[in-house]
């Protein structure tokens, strides 16, 4: 676009200062977007300190917490004690949670905690919410025992400030860990949970980071104001909620709004590699995340526990992001129109390159079609490298993409993103003019701004706002002299591309991981197309020589080579970055055999000396899930499961099941359930549909966690009357001390796969 324009004799100083430039945008707007300084326990009573914070952290979580265990009870009694010491009213929710999924029922025991600090005035209620429960392979500390230390520190520091205006009310559950059991107890049988109000729900994907607001109910504008004005350093956007409302995932934040409940969803995700491991300790947790977490928390609840909660009521959502630490929001009925404008003004650019015949229509059409080639390149190369690195080192596998040290690996993604632009640039560059490339690419990212601005309008100015500020840089660019100033028009044009599109990547390899690096090749292509008028400035000649020609991509590839080979030798596994490994111990029951088996497509050394055959034959009935290693095992004494029929109907058979001693009891069945519904002593029954089949393995499975010494009272409807095979699995925390097994060595932790470091007996059963 800029051929016959800038007539400076120095025109790759002239690029080389407008990328620098631009370089330095990205680099301070990382450095704005990092965690708090965590503040010391001298800090001033009506302050939070993460200090303090940490004292209640260092008395709960350091070790698992898994619903039902002694530690989970230990934790609920500290819990309750310090609120009932801080003034609160505490009760103990016992009940049965519930979840279905595809094949699944999961049920179980929870106590949830509430604790209510009435207001002096109250107008609705506001409920801060995060769960006690861990993993059962880690302590938790970040996940989420920050935001419950935080709880702790919020509201001493609250009472230090004043009452509050509002009810407040702190909801810590139980079991969110297997299902979001507690919060969606807590909906069902809680009447607070009937009233609604304001909430505030606080997570953890990693152990550091700042603290993002990442997901809200809807119609959130003025949610998204008191946010940004009351906590202090905002962080977030509006296309993380777009694309949190399109995932599977949830947290306690999904039931709770669903009952009505209107409010906002938080959460820290960098260094994720070492999420729901034991390495989610209070030695990895960032001091400045739990600050910031615990700010956030205490400022918003002054705020909100303040304000007229009726007043937060809004039609309509609002798109927020943050530029250089200042948050800007807008409401969305602004998005449409602004991506029709960053249309016309593209137009306007095509019809005056048009006239100055600098491109012609067909040409920048042709230019538009062709660049889906980059774009689906630069994905894929991304998806290949990902294969590579697996094959490469299978254990990569098993952490799901999120790498200890992944920066080698995200920096080579860059480069091959650069690569397939290249190849494709340099080709048509001679063909269809540099101008009709540039202004053809930019129909992509406009077309992305449109389709959000229909579909996921929180996520538009991701692609809006870039293609309507490259815009006016170009057709400022086409109407100034050709003087210097028109590289300054380009490089304040792509300057909002710079601004949004990197942090955007950089927070997709946190929260996505390599697995699915291909998103943020995506981005990071499309990040490149803003550049393109600024990069012809390197090449004056609109014939360029073979040698450059050949010589870029070249770099490209090498520099991407160069970059995959310092991540496989920076990203290595040791004591202080533990390997991930999968390994359990199943006894069948009726058959007196046991099975030591293992999940891990590349077992570490520690774990094939429990398992060397890919034989499942030794595992009972419908155990056996995808594809495991398998190996002999001594048997030893363990909770043992039984099942006594009480009922049965044409489709409907009730059941009995004990297994005194397990902490939980899991049942599959060789047909698919389409109901369920369980009650234990002194507790109501749950009913829930079943749809879908539980997948590589039996098509039915029924959980029950935080399993009773005196058994659960289980009733499954299926959709044939026929007699059916059920499996039992009685399961116990940890592997049993048999003859050749040793403990887990340094370097080796625990994997996050749901059978996974326990002792299961079996026994089948034809009801």
């Amino acid at each position: 676009m800029t051929e016959k324009l800038i007539n400076v004799p120095h025109r790759a100083i002239a690029a080389g200062a407008a990328l620098l430039a631009l370089a330095v945008l990205i680099v301070l707007a990382a450095a704005t977007e990092g965690p708090m300084r965590p503040l010391p326990a001298s800090a001033p009573a009506e302050e939070f300190s993460a200090a303090r914070a940490l004292t209640h952290l260092q008395r709960f979580a350091t070790e698992p917490r898994p619903l039902g265990s002694p530690a989970s009870n230990r934790a609920r009694d500290y819990l309750a004690e310090q609120l009932r010491a801080a003034g609160l009213e505490v009760e103990i929710q016992r009940a049965i949670g519930a979840r279905s999924a595809s094949g699944l029922a999961t049920f179980g025991r929870v106590d949830n905690i509430v604790a209510t600090l009435p207001g002096r005035a109250p107008t609705g209620i506001l409920v801060l919410a995060a769960h006690y429960d861990s993993a059962a392979v880690g302590p938790g500390a970040s996940d989420d025992g920050a935001a419950v230390a935080s709880m702790l520190e919020t509201i001493r520091a609250l009472r230090a400030q004043g009452p509050l205006r509002n009810d407040l009310v702190l909801l810590i559950t139980d079991g969110e860990e297997d299902g979001v059991l507690g919060a969606e107890a807590f909906v069902r049988e809680h009447p607070l949970a009937r009233k609604g109000g304001v909430l505030l729900n606080w997570e953890a994907r990693g152990v550091a980071g700042p603290s993002l607001m990442f997901e809200t109910s809807r119609n959130n504008a003025r949610l998204v104001e008191t946010f940004a004005d009351a906590v202090p350093r905002p962080r977030g956007d509006s296309s993380m909620v777009e694309l949190y409302r399109l995932l599977p995932n949830n947290s306690d934040f999904t039931p709770l709004s669903k009952a009505g409940f209107r409010g906002m969803n938080f959460a820290y995700i960098e260094r994720s590699s070492r999420y729901h491991t034991a390495d989610d300790s209070i030695a990895n947790l960032d001091r400045g995340s739990l600050q910031h977490h615990g700010s956030n928390m205490s400022a918003l609840s002054r705020t909100l526990g303040d304000t007229d909660l009726r007043a937060l009521d809004a039609d309509h959502d609002a798109t927020y992001f943050q530029v250089l630490g200042q948050t800007i929001t807008f409401p969305d009925h602004l998005v449409r129109p602004l991506a029709a404008i960053s249309i016309m003004l593209l137009g306007a650019v095509a019809a005056l390159a048009r006239r100055r015949r600098l491109a012609s229509i067909p040409r920048i059409l042709l230019a538009a079609l062709s660049t889906v080639l980059p774009l689906l390149l630069s994905a894929v190369l991304a998806q290949i490298l990902w294969s590579l690195l697996v094959a490469w080192r299978p254990a990569y596998d098993g952490m799901g993409g999120l790498l200890h040290r992944p920066l080698g690996y995200q920096a080579a993604i860059a480069a091959l993103s650069a690569l397939a632009l290249t190849l494709w640039y340099l080709p048509l560059r001679r063909r269809l003019g540099p101008a009709a490339l540039a202004i053809g690419a930019l129909l992509w990212p406009a077309a992305l701004g449109v389709l959000c601005a229909w579909t996921a309008p929180g996520a538009a100015f991701l692609f809006v706002l870039p293609t309507l500020f490259c815009a006016l840089g170009a057709l400022t660019a086409l109407l100034l002299p050709r003087t210097t100033a028109q590289a300054i028009a380009l490089t304040l044009g792509a300057a909002p591309a710079a601004l949004l599109l990197p942090s955007w990547t950089r927070v997709a390899f946190d929260g996505m991981g390599l697995a699915l690096g291909g998103v943020a090749a995506l981005v990071i292509a499309i990040f490149g197309l803003t550049l393109l008028p600024l990069i012809e400035l390197l090449f004056p000649d609109r014939k360029l020589r073979r040698r450059t020609a050949l010589a870029v991509p070249t770099t490209a590839l090498t520099l991407a080579a160069a970059l995959t080979g310092l991540g496989l030798a920076t990203d290595t596994f040791n004591e202080t970055h533990p390997r991930r490994t999968h390994l359990a111990y199943v006894l069948n029951a009726d058959t007196n055999q046991a099975t030591w088996s293992s999940g891990d497509p590349d077992p570490a050394p520690w774990t094939k000396q429990h398992v060397s055959s890919r034989d499942t034959g030794t595992l009972p009935p419908g155990y056996a899930r995808g594809d495991l290693w398998t190996g002999p095992a001594p048997t030893t004494r363990a909770a043992t499961p039984r099942v006594k029929v009480l009922s049965r109907t044409a489709n409907t058979i009730t059941f009995w099941a004990t297994a005194p001693g397990a902490q939980s009891l899991t049942l599959r069945t060789e047909r698919p359930i389409t109901e369920a519904s369980a009650t234990a002593r002194g507790l109501r029954p749950v009913r829930i549909t079943v749809s879908g089949k539980r997948a590589r393995t039996w098509p039915g499975e029924i959980r029950f966690r935080d399993l009773p010494p005196s058994g659960v009272k289980i009733t499954i409807r299926v959709p044939n009357p026929a007699p059916l095979r059920l499996t039992a699995m009685a399961e116990t925390p940890g592997l049993p001390t048999v003859s050749g097994h040793t403990p887990r060595p340094a370097g080796l932790v625990a994997a996050t796969r749901e059978d996974g470091d326990l002792t299961t007996v079996t026994r089948t059963y034809r009801l």
